[in-house]
């Protein structure tokens, strides 16, 4: 009896990630899932976060598809290398700040090295030639195979038919008559199928999850890096990006305003790493000031900050500073819509 084969599926939580997986699995072989974390793909946080995303599910999709799967997921983090591929992308951006090639490549070539040190024979992707417009063309599916040294170990089930066979073809591991020959944007064939293996209830496609994908994300990142004067982040600059109003009046500081109460929370556990204001003569926003603001700033901060809360329409708003365990208490007069200038708003 032959040796059952082993697969690495790099699992998004997506549904094109699930079924290539399945695709695989419905022919004996084994599969367990990868799952890298680089910080940008997050998309149940902000529904958790949010109290007007309440009925969103707050699952790590990831997750989900490897129960619904029933396949053991090893989540990697690779924040810090992943740096590199963001700050130097040899290939590129998409339309915002998206190394969507340099990513694929990137996360290939980790898990080639997976399955080396794991003993697996072979790496399966979702891939679907016309999917995507920067890393799922059929100009750069051999881009991908190539650079990540993968090659012919790269499997990708829903449109295998399209490519080149590969050496799980070849070798017998996968019979290539039962991969599928999926292309373009339409997702009628990945519907079909997943309701062909009773899947329900899977994330939806448009856009991905990875916040580097969206415009105003991306100029927030783009404008966090000019202020500081160097192209860097940690963890807490990307979740921050993806939470409250960011208004920046100044090259020296910047407000980030929770807009709901959920953010208001959210929030609450930054206020030990910032300068943080809210007014206590009526309700409002917790404001977090990422700088380094003068007294006049601080001033400027409380009257805009007043101006997102219940107070607006008062003649004035007492507005409570904390810096560390310093406490200011300052009264102003709210700004108006038409004072604050569009483009102070990142």
């Amino acid at each position: 009896m032959s040796e059952q084969k082993k697969a690495a599926a790099l699992i998004s939580g997506g549904l094109d990630s699930m079924l290539a997986a399945k695709v695989v699995m419905e022919q004996g072989v084994h599969v367990e899932g990868i799952n890298f974390f680089t910080g940008f793909c997050v998309e149940g946080h902000t529904h958790a976060i949010r109290s007007k995303d309440k009925a969103k599910p707050k699952r790590n999709n990831s997750l989900w598809v490897a129960e619904q799967l029933g396949v053991k997921l090893h989540i990697i983090d690779i924040i810090e290398e992943y740096k590199q591929v963001l700050l130097n992308p040899k290939h590129g951006y998409g339309a915002h700040m998206n190394p969507c090639l340099d990513c694929k490549i990137f996360m290939v070539n980790k898990a080639r090295q997976w399955i080396v040190e794991n003993g697996f024979d072979f790496i399966i992707t979702g891939e679907v030639i016309g999917q995507r417009p920067m890393s799922q063309r059929r100009q750069t599916m051999p881009i991908v195979a190539r650079e990540s040294g993968a090659d012919d170990l790269l499997l990708r089930p829903l449109c295998a038919l399209n490519l080149p066979e590969t050496l799980p073809e070849w070798k017998g591991w996968v019979k290539r008559d039962q991969l599928y020959d999926f292309s373009g944007r339409s997702r009628k064939p990945q519907m079909a199928l997943a309701e062909k293996y009773g899947f329900v209830d899977y994330a939806q496609p448009a856009g991905g999850c990875c916040f580097l994908t969206d415009e105003h994300y991306s100029v927030k990142l783009v404008d966090l890096w000019k202020a500081r004067g160097r192209r860097d982040y940690d963890l807490d600059d990307v979740m921050l990006l993806k939470v409250g109003r960011h208004i920046r009046p100044s090259p020296d500081f910047k407000l980030i305003i929770a807009r709901e109460e959920g953010e208001n929370r959210f929030l609450q556990g930054y206020r030990k790493q910032f300068i943080s204001m809210e007014a206590v003569s009526h309700r409002g926003p917790l404001t977090l000031i990422d700088g380094h603001p003068s007294s006049e700033d601080l001033d400027l901060a409380a009257r805009i900050t007043a101006r997102y809360g219940q107070g607006r329409d008062a003649q004035e708003v007492q507005v409570k500073v904390l810096d560390k365990d310093q406490e200011l208490l300052l009264k102003v007069k709210p700004m108006t819509a038409e004072e604050i200038p569009e483009a102070w708003h990142v």
